[in-house]
């Protein structure tokens, strides 16, 4: 029997999927005259989609993405430009 941890992961983007995601996104809630920066913020601090317009899919498409996986790579694409 071997008791080592195996780690299993349903949900995982890769970094370029993410940004097309977050870019679409972001184009559709700035179409609907929305301020994007602080409506996907509000998403990723509470989970809560209504942050995000349904307008171009957009909700539905964020929801693709884990919440921590995101914020993880925006966080390590913040300190990989500094």
């Amino acid at each position: 029997m071997n008791d080592s941890t195996r780690q299993f992961n349903l949900n995982q983007n890769t970094p370029n999927e993410m940004e097309e995601v977050l870019k679409s996104v972001y184009a559709a809630l700035v179409e609907k005259g929305y301020n994007p920066i602080n409506q996907i913020v509000g998403y990723i601090l509470s989970e809560d989609p209504t942050y995000i317009t349904t307008h171009n899919n957009a909700r539905s498409l964020i929801r693709r993405i884990d919440r921590d996986e995101l914020l993880q790579e925006l966080v390590r694409s913040y300190l990989r430009d500094k």
